[in-house]
């Protein structure tokens, strides 16, 4: 029976071969640096920083990831998920294992009375998009997603 679970620390291999996946899938394998070790701290270690679920099949084992990270919204007043990365493998696309993931993180949202959970989308990623219409999620218009990093970001921090 195909599975969705939390991950534990035997899943991190094949988590950063599926991460590592989605960055050449979203054109910017260059730009993803997650190793083991980093994954296995931010997720299992001392002060964890982020969650995870991941999908399985008895045949194959984990083919799915989900990586969450807690979030808080002042508006609402409560803490929210944003889901950092969603990765199904290719070979088992279309068996419902994004959407078990998904249906996953919602429910532990609402099992810790979060109110909100986000995520960001490519623009070019249609099939994406299709997917996380079709379950009714709505994009937020009007926002757009700003970021340092690299130089700007410790520029800007030496200016404090």
């Amino acid at each position: 029976m195909n599975d969705v679970r939390v991950a534990v620390p035997g899943d991190v291999p094949v988590m950063v071969r599926l991460v590592h996946e989605l960055a050449d899938y979203e054109k910017a394998a260059d730009e993803c640096g997650l190793t083991e070790d980093l994954l296995h701290a931010a997720l299992f270690g001392d002060d964890p920083v982020a969650g995870a679920f991941v999908a399985t099949t008895p045949a194959d084992g984990v083919v799915g990831v989900a990586i969450w990270f807690r979030t808080f919204s002042t508006w609402e007043g409560v803490a929210g998920m944003h889901l950092e990365d969603l990765y199904v493998s290719p070979a088992h696309r279309g068996g419902g294992h994004g959407f078990r993931l998904l249906a996953e993180l919602a429910a532990e949202c609402t099992r810790r009375g979060w109110a909100r959970l986000e995520w960001n989308v490519l623009d070019w990623n249609t099939p994406a998009i299709g997917f996380y219409r079709a379950i009714n999620a709505t994009p937020q218009d009007g926002w757009t997603t700003y970021r340092l990093t690299g130089p700007p970001l410790t520029e800007l921090a030496a200016r404090s």
